[in-house]
């Protein structure tokens, strides 16, 4: 990683801090996986690390994809170092889900993730290219992929409804399209706006990711349970 991402990295996590305390500390009623009904008090030390775990994750998420796709839009070598990096950061989201829905769970999701990433890389090579009925192809299995990884984290947590999730990965899917699409007319104010709306976009389904890992097991996150 370079000198800049690590500054941005530690500047992004300064901020999390600042921010993370008042957004775990409200109380909710949830449900956990056996039906029972338990209020959560928040904040916790193992919420916040979490919640600020979980946004470094999709933090480095969004951001490989981005060396990604300028590398690969301007054929640069380091496209490739770009990829195998984020394929490494799809193992370690795994890993993250597997410490509380088990192995299995945590390698289901490394291939879904995993296979998100591949059909990005093919939307962009065909966008590049303008293939537009491969384009066509890429982008209809990509969305498919899409439904698949909702599907699997809406079955995961009571907390994680189905139509929440596919409405996230949807808008992932678009604002990362729009990033592409600037960046292929070589229209750098809009690719900057459109990368801005890539982040805020991970950071909001990172923290809906957490907040549902944090109600389904209040005990593990010293939440209070009546």
């Amino acid at each position: 990683m370079t000198r800049q991402h690590n500054s941005w990295f530690l500047a992004l996590g300064a901020i999390a801090v600042l921010t993370l305390a008042s957004a775990c500390a409200e109380t909710t009623t949830a449900e956990r996986s056996d039906g029972v009904k338990v209020s959560i008090n928040a904040p916790s030390p193992a919420a916040v690390a979490l919640k600020q775990g979980m946004r470094e994750l999709w933090t480095e998420h969004v951001v490989w994809t981005r060396d990604y796709v300028v590398a690969s839009i301007n054929d640069r070598p380091d496209a490739i170092a770009a990829s195998e990096r984020l394929m490494k950061n799809q193992e370690d989201i795994g890993q993250a889900v597997a410490e509380y829905y088990g192995a299995d769970a945590g390698t289901q999701l490394t291939t879904l993730l995993k296979a998100h990433i591949t059909g990005a890389v093919q939307v962009i090579d065909a966008a590049k290219n303008d293939d537009k009925p491969a384009l066509k192809v890429a982008s209809d299995n990509w969305s498919a992929n899409a439904l698949e990884i909702a599907d699997f984290l809406s079955k995961a947590n009571p907390n994680w409804p189905r139509a929440t999730m596919v409405d996230l990965m949807k808008d992932h899917l678009s604002t990362t399209t729009d990033e592409v699409t600037a960046r292929l007319k070589k229209d750098w104010a809009a690719d900057i706006k459109a990368f801005d709306k890539v982040y805020d976009h991970i950071l909001m389904m990172s923290d809906a990711l957490t907040d549902g890992i944090v109600k389904q097991f209040p005990d593990r996150f010293g939440a209070g349970v009546k």
